[in-house]
């Protein structure tokens, strides 16, 4: 059974520089722990944390998760999150540049009543296979030439047989945190459908469609995980139209192939919000939560 925490809210919200409201209020949360990969951690080589992970996780000072901790003034917040990470990461090691990190179930307990997990990612191979679409051949289909061979799709394979370990991992936060709200994060949209925008993101419209297809595919998974096992689902992407990678600096949510971003200005990750998509998600949290 889920246990929420009540207190006395003061009145007033003011909005910080991230984007997402800072409540003047005392805690409704007394321990949130954030668990996930690269676009939990919202990667940025600009804005690197590195109190909770190795540099070499990505994680960004400007995270959601940082922002949903300072607008509910939680007094207890440890950040797991980490590039690449597996599902079976919250139960082994990392390795990572620069360092390990520990299972991120390490950082759960008792007392934890606040969790938010963005997990699969990496389990379905999605991540991986955007670099295999890259071409200079506007109508080419490399992505679709390597993983669909004879009508079957490799990657929807890998979101079917990633769901019972997406499943796993909600489970196994409520075995440690039985009494936390747990939120599971979908990934907003980093390319749109039907068409890309080649060559300034070298992926052919034939391939941006497919790779935009298995993102709501591997999001209609997540949301059926969070069903079947009680989590509440948070829903980034039917919110993120209009600001893929495709869009201009400003508007856009999630970098593109040129490792260069204006929210913060300097190097990005390529195919990872920036600040304004990690914004998105935290209002996104916050508005789960009843906060805005």
């Amino acid at each position: 059974m889920r246990v929420t925490v009540v207190a006395c809210l003061a009145l007033g919200v003011v909005l910080s520089g991230g984007g997402a409201p800072v409540v003047s209020a005392a805690p409704v949360v007394g321990e949130y722990v954030a668990l996930g990969d690269s676009w939990a951690a919202d990667a940025s080589p600009m804005r690197p944390a590195v109190e909770f992970a190795p540099y070499g996780c990505g994680q960004s000072a400007g995270n959601f998760a940082r922002q949903v901790a300072a607008a509910l003034a939680v007094p207890v917040f440890r950040d797991a999150s980490c590039g690449g990470a597996l599902s079976k990461h919250m139960t082994v090691p990392q390795q990572s540049l620069l360092g390990v990190n520990p299972p991120q179930f390490d950082r759960l307990t008792a007392s934890t009543d606040l969790v938010t997990l963005e997990i699969g990612g990496n389990d379905a191979g999605l991540a991986a296979v955007v670099a295999q679409c890259l071409t200079v051949n506007a109508v080419a289909s490399p992505c679709l030439d390597a993983v669909v061979s004879g009508g079957v799709d490799q990657i929807s394979l890998n979101i079917a047989a990633a769901e019972p370990k997406v499943r796993a991992v909600v489970e196994g936060v409520r075995e440690r945190s039985p009494h936390a709200r747990i939120l599971l994060l979908d990934y907003f949209q980093g390319i749109r459908l039907e068409r890309g925008c080649f060559p300034e993101v070298p992926i052919s419209d034939t391939d941006a469609d497919w790779l935009g297809r298995k993102m709501i595919e591997l999001n209609t998974m997540l949301a059926r995980v969070a069903t079947a096992t009680n989590a509440e689902f948070v829903d980034t992407y039917s919110t993120s139209a209009g600001h893929d990678g495709c869009q201009p600096p400003g508007v856009r949510w999630v970098e593109g192939l040129v490792p260069f971003s204006t929210t913060p200005m300097g190097p990005a990750v390529p195919f990872h919000p920036n600040q304004l998509g990690a914004d998105h998600q935290a209002r996104s949290v916050l508005a789960a939560l009843g906060r805005q």
